[in-house]
């Protein structure tokens, strides 16, 4: 049986720091201590014992209360000093894992820890704009309206009500989280999770701001004039920096992106920097050829029908389509024809286009009541 009388260890000089060392002096002495001594490191069943005794002087001094019974002269991990077995892990080989990575790795191996900013980065934020395909062809300056959060005008950020700031969380010490202790076959575990009271931040605000309750951001509508370039298509994006949603805590703004809508246009239709219409022609002016006239989007222009063109022919205006957005020049213009064929004539448009076939040699049936080509037909197959 241990005897309850035995002198307390000094486990200021174990770990080799005054009494009058900080939290991080002795938390870097534990770290240097550990790398020398820890069994995967040194094999030697003595730096085994010393490593022990070294997580034991750790485990004391980094816990106040225990730090208090070592400071007024006895020991908590005795039997007489802090109850049999001293508490959760007294004596165990481990204080926590968490503790040993950070011995060899430093706090990051064991992900982030440590309060989470109250100021943080905003969000992007995305908005649709309709332009008619002038606008988008040849570029435009448009106003356009958002709905986004802007720092607090009250608190400019901070969160708190004038004259007032914020406070440490006392649940967690301004830590953030919050430790537990649990007895495992391996020893002693220690696990962190965030501060409930705090929610992380290490801070809490007493008194917040009555306009943003404490965001730090409100929202609000503002009105931007963005800069369209010359041919920009349907669904591209526009980015303008840092005009999107304003981060908690008064963060860094997003960027803003502005999403192009192009409106259908009543005559032409567009393909990448092509634009197309369709135009009817008389069966005469295709069978003679002319000219015609094309408004396009920004003039006008003659174009030649050949004598002879056929239905669904194209004709192709070259640097009359839609502007490059990177680089010079222009895409073509591209007109579809659709020869009309006459449904009604009159008697004597109709004998001059017969006589016109007879001078071709073509033989065109005549419909009538008493049969025609599809009556022929028909009696052909009957044997008449």
């Amino acid at each position: 049986m241990r005897n309850q009388n035995a002198v307390a260890k000094d486990y200021y000089g174990i770990l080799g720091v005054s009494r009058e060392a900080t939290d991080d002096e002795i938390k870097r002495a534990y770290r240097k201590l550990a790398r020398q001594y820890h069994p995967d490191v040194n094999p030697d069943p003595e730096a085994h014992e010393k490593f022990k005794d070294i997580n034991a002087a750790y485990e004391v001094l980094s816990d106040d209360k225990k730090r208090q019974i070592v400071d007024l002269g006895g020991d908590p991990l005795s039997p007489g000093g802090g109850g049999p077995g001293g508490g959760p892990g007294a004596g165990g080989p481990f204080v926590g894992f968490q503790d040993i990575m950070d011995a060899f790795f430093g706090q990051a191996a064991g992900g982030a820890r440590g309060p989470r900013p109250r100021t943080r980065p905003g969000a992007d934020a995305i908005l649709r704009l309709e332009l008619d395909l002038n606008e988008t062809a040849f570029g435009v300056e448009a106003p356009i309206t958002v709905d986004t959060a802007v720092v607090c005008t009250q608190c400019t950020g901070a969160g708190t009500a004038p004259g007032t700031h914020v406070a440490t969380c006392e649940t967690c010490g301004g830590r953030g989280e919050v430790q537990s202790v649990q007895r495992t076959f391996l020893g002693q575990v220690v696990s962190s999770r965030p501060c409930t009271v705090c929610q992380g931040y290490g801070t809490v605000i007493p008194t917040p701001c009555p306009t943003c309750a404490g965001d730090g951001r409100i929202r609000t509508r503002r009105s931007l004039t963005v800069k369209i370039p010359a041919g920009v298509e349907d669904g591209m994006r526009i980015r303008l920096a840092q005009q999107g949603e304003v981060g908690p805590g008064g963060g860094t703004a997003g960027d803003l992106y502005v999403e192009i809508s192009e409106r259908p246009h009543d005559v032409y239709s567009r393909k990448g920097d092509d634009l197309h219409c369709r135009v009817t022609l008389p069966m005469t002016a295709a069978a003679l050829g002319t000219r015609m006239t094309i408004k396009t989007l920004d003039s006008e222009e003659q174009i030649e029908v050949k004598q002879g063109t056929q239905p669904g022919a194209t004709l192709r205006v070259r640097g009359k389509g839609v502007p490059h957005l990177r680089g010079q020049g222009r895409g073509d213009l591209f007109v579809h024809l659709d020869v009309r064929t006459p449904t009604r004539l009159t008697a004597a448009q109709e004998q001059m286009l017969r006589d016109f076939a007879k001078t071709r040699g073509e033989d065109v049936a005549e419909l009538s009541k008493q049969g025609g080509f599809f009556s022929r037909m028909r009696d052909a197959f009957n044997g008449h």
